[in-house]
């Protein structure tokens, strides 16, 4: 395996000192690591992976030197376009490391919605004729990768990409980074569990990560049934969308998202659209820990903006902001005595972390979408 330090001093050496991405869990020491060691302005967790790969061109634009870019290999997809239109050979040949978690990896058990990402990562990268290595979990191999790796950016000015297996960084935990604080008094799943005991008549949109996974232990703790929940196991950033998608077309069915402060920075324009659109049965809930939860705790900084403030400029009904149970019960219990109309939105402030015997849907995504469109019809 190789330490998180000896990869960086490695990178250092060469002059890469600025780095960007989305969090992903294979990547978590090496970006615990930096978190560390890097100063705040050289290292930024982007909102999503293209602007991730902007940040990076950017920086490259401005000091000449050659940015890394780190993301899960589900991520690939928001960075199609800068890299093709942006850093590529043909159009302003931007030098990049790219170091991607291979989340999925043939013949690797994993969850079902990186299967198919997994299969087709590295024929992604060879369809838009981004050079590559797997990473080796060798120092001295690990020599001979970056040596050819830095060849290519003097030969080309191209992007080059490091596709890196799981158990490829020996562990690494930061002095910075917290799995778990105190600062809010709810957790995530008990704040879960107050809004599904909060109704009898709501399907729920959940977003990928923890939320899915606790919403879905809630239902199977408490006896009820799943088919009221569609886990958006993957897609993140997107299930306010699809929540918003189905609450359109079922006007007499009440439609709540349930969302987190990474997914929603991720893609916040979807703000606006379901603002504009003002889709009465939709009530969005934004589970706010000011992390990245499910892959290592990395901060975002949905508690450094107001989110309700910027989903009432964006057109929603009504937004509040909740820290306690009692609160949270009071506005739930409100909203449903006086028939609100949405869009509403909740920010529900919580604490990070979640418990450690904590499962996983045992039922497939496709049973899910088909027990869900059964109980919506």
């Amino acid at each position: 395996m190789i330490e998180p330090s000896f990869f960086y001093e490695k990178l250092k050496s060469r002059k890469t000192e600025f780095f960007t991405g989305v969090p992903d869990s294979l990547l978590k020491s090496f970006c615990a690591y930096i978190a560390d060691h890097v100063k705040d302005e050289n290292h930024i967790i982007a909102a999503n992976e293209g602007a991730a790969v902007g940040l990076a061109c950017g920086y490259h634009i401005a000091t000449g030197y050659i940015p890394l870019v780190y993301m899960q290999n589900s991520g690939i997809g928001n960075a199609v376009n800068p890299l093709l239109s942006l850093a590529d050979y043909d159009v302003y040949k931007i030098p990049l490391i790219l170091l991607i978690g291979w989340r999925g990896e043939p013949g690797v058990k994993d969850e079902p919605q990186h299967y198919k990402q997994g299969n087709v990562t590295c024929s992604m990268l060879e369809a838009m004729r981004i050079p590559y290595s797997v990473m080796s979990d060798t120092e001295a191999e690990i020599e001979n990768q970056l040596s050819a790796m830095y060849d290519h950016f003097i030969n080309n000015n191209s992007p080059y990409a490091l596709v890196v297996k799981n158990r490829t960084f020996s562990e690494y935990k930061s002095d910075v980074i917290s799995l778990s604080n105190e600062i809010f008094s709810l957790s995530r799943e008990d704040a879960i569990h107050e809004v599904i005991n909060s109704s009898t008549d709501q399907f729920f949109i959940s977003t990928t990560g923890m939320i899915s996974r606790e919403l879905f232990e809630l239902r199977k703790k408490t006896g009820l049934s799943h088919s009221f929940d569609f886990l958006t196991v993957g897609s993140m950033g997107h299930a306010s969308q699809i929540a918003m998608g189905i609450a359109l077309q079922k006007p007499e069915r009440n439609i709540t998202c349930l969302d987190g402060d990474g997914s929603l920075l991720m893609h916040m324009g979807t703000l606006a659209v379901i603002g504009s659109r003002k889709p009465r049965n939709f009530c969005h809930i934004i589970l706010n820990n000011g992390a990245h939860d499910s892959v290592g705790g990395q901060p975002t900084v949905g508690l450094l903006i107001d989110i309700p403030a910027i989903a009432q400029a964006c057109g929603y009904e009504k937004t509040y902001s909740v820290q306690t149970k009692t609160e949270l019960h009071n506005i739930l219990y409100r909203i449903n005595e006086e028939n609100m109309l949405g869009p509403i939105l909740i920010e529900i402030r919580v604490r990070k972390g979640s418990r450690p015997d904590l499962g996983r849907p045992s039922s497939t995504p496709l049973e899910n979408k088909i027990f869900f469109m059964e109980a919506l019809n």
